[in-house]
């Protein structure tokens, strides 16, 4: 449907009202609106508000003539370029129109005025103005359309500019990822070597350790990476309870500590001995603050020294690692806390890090409500790495949250795992920490045993052929007598999705492989002691 063209205005000028009636009755015509003014005042009031097509002029009217208002009009760059037209009852001497033409005047037409001459004088203007009006917006149009082109070429050229920064990234990052995992393969590998040649040598146990430290290394890269994309997509969900910023401290300590002796750091512990309340993760602060004392740890110098200082500022609790260390180039402070960035000095490094272990840390303190930042003075003048929380007020624990739980009694565990290998070292495993467990290879088997023995604990693997462990968790949800069993999912899957689809299965609880000998004890701690308050 076409839009009807917009009404077009002529003003008409004279000082005695019968003349306006009688124009106005004589250019009567769809789309066209005639303003009528009887001076040169009024005439000029309406065109400081309404642009015309062409102006109608008497000559002969008291306070200002038509030529009078017409200079007035030329003098003004809003109306220097309407068409005038005067109209007179007087003399139109030479003198008279030269004066109208000096003025600006297209015509000079005397009354009686011939209708049908004046209509079609003013219908070749009204064409002009509208052909000049779809010039100017045709013109406005282009000027927008050439505007919004060059807009979308700076973002077009913007783009193209993430994208090859972006595929450079990716390059060296997937080129870190894989120097990174093979770091821990090998000493894992060549450990296992050693351990077939001489199971009970002398060098077994510290082999052992070190095995499990670098496995550690190799699950805690995995988890990184995971976390950072549960973070990126808002798929992490806060567990916030009133702590102490000094129980978070604690725990990253106890975490990074063996890497800071291994290295042989001077490391400084500086806290308050009032508590110092927020309302926070544990767990996820405690990654946070780890990640800040395993980057000062890699980064400095063996024997530098190390500082972790928790104070109260201004309502909030701040955190700073401070390091003498290798230090950050200004032009790099901007881009630290950026996903995959490395710093180039530091690609040599054994342990130079994926470059997203800070990404993750901003990310989980911007959940906290918190601020990270970084200074150093630059190159080999050591790093400040600072984190600020908002305080919360002090609250009663009836209980230590961090106590662990004891193990009151001996589990019945059910074993469920199409890899034999994981199956069988998983019941080892809960063999050596007192419970009983017995293991099977499908989700068929694992029905029928769950029938016969009614175990108090069902560690389910989901990805198996024939039957997964969704389809098996859902069968025995429908067993009565296997309402009291706990079912625990271990897998390899441990997107959000994931786990939310497990628990819509029916599962108690979630875990990922491989887990370490110390969560699953908690974990299993705690179905005990459940267990034990239902009874």
């Amino acid at each position: 449907m076409m839009t009807p063209p917009e009404p077009v205005h002529i003003l008409a000028v004279d000082d005695l009202p019968e003349n306006l009636l009688a124009l106005e009755a004589l250019l009567r015509r769809d789309g066209l609106v005639m303003l009528k003014a009887r001076s040169g005042v009024e005439a000029l009031e309406i065109l400081l508000k309404q642009d015309v097509a062409l102006a109608l002029l008497d000559v002969q009217m008291p306070e200002m003539d038509g030529f009078e208002l017409a200079e007035m009009m030329r003098g003004s760059e809003r109306t220097r370029r309407v068409p005038i037209i005067f109209l007179t009852a007087g003399s139109a001497d030479r003198q008279r129109r030269f004066r109208g033409y000096e003025t600006g005047a297209v015509d000079f037409l005397q009354k009686p005025i011939e209708g049908d001459i004046l209509r079609s004088k003013i219908e070749v203007f009204i064409e002009l103005y509208q052909q000049r009006q779809q010039i100017a917006a045709q013109r406005d149009a282009l000027a927008a359309t050439a505007e919004e082109n060059m807009r979308l070429l700076r973002e077009s050229r913007r783009a193209a500019e993430a994208l090859r920064e972006a595929d450079l990234r990716k390059d060296e990052f997937l080129a870190t990822l894989a120097h990174e995992l093979r770091n821990p393969l090998a000493p894992i590998r060549n450990g296992l070597q050693i351990l077939r040649l001489s199971p009970d040598g002398p060098m077994a146990g510290n082999v052992r350790d070190m095995m499990d430290r670098q496995m550690t290394h190799l699950v805690r890269l995995i988890d990184d990476l995971l976390d950072v994309s549960r973070v990126s997509q808002g798929k992490i969900d806060l567990k916030r309870d009133r702590m102490t910023a000094q129980a978070a401290i604690q725990a990253a300590v106890e975490t990074s500590r063996p890497l800071i002796d291994q290295l042989e750091h001077h490391f400084t512990l500086d806290l308050p001995e009032a508590p110092v309340w927020i309302n926070g993760d544990l767990t996820r602060l405690a990654q946070v603050i780890a990640n800040l004392l395993n980057n000062a740890a890699k980064y400095t110098p063996e024997g530098g020294r190390i500082v972790l200082s928790l104070s109260e500022d201004d309502g909030q609790a701040v955190i700073r690692v401070s390091d003498t260390g290798l230090g950050i180039d200004e032009d790099m402070l901007p881009k630290v806390f950026d996903l995959f960035t490395q710093l180039d000095r530091n690609l040599h490094r054994a342990q130079g890090g994926l470059g997203i272990g800070l990404a993750l840390a901003q990310k989980l303190v911007h959940m906290h409500g918190g601020t990270i930042v970084a200074r150093s003075g630059g190159l080999n003048q050591g790093s400040v790495f600072e984190l600020r929380l908002p305080l919360s007020e002090a609250a009663t624990h009836d209980r230590d949250t961090d106590a662990p739980v004891e193990t009151q009694r001996s589990l019945n565990v059910l074993v469920v795992d199409d890899n034999r290998e994981s199956a069988q070292t998983t019941s080892w495993m809960l063999e050596l920490i007192g419970h009983t467990a017995r293991t099977v290879n499908d989700g068929y088997a694992a029905l029928e045993a769950a029938r016969a023995e009614q175990p108090d604990v069902i560690l389910l693997d989901i990805g198996m052929p024939g039957m997964n462990g969704y389809e098996v968790c859902r069968e025995l949800r429908q067993n009565p007598d296997l309402n009291d069993t706990v079912i625990i999912a271990q897998t390899g899957w441990g997107q959000e999705r994931d786990r939310q689809k497990a628990f819509e299965a029916g599962f108690d609880h979630h875990i990922t492989k491989p887990i370490s000998l110390d969560a699953f004890t908690r974990l299993l701690s705690e179905v005990t002691a459940e267990r034990e308050a239902s009874l």
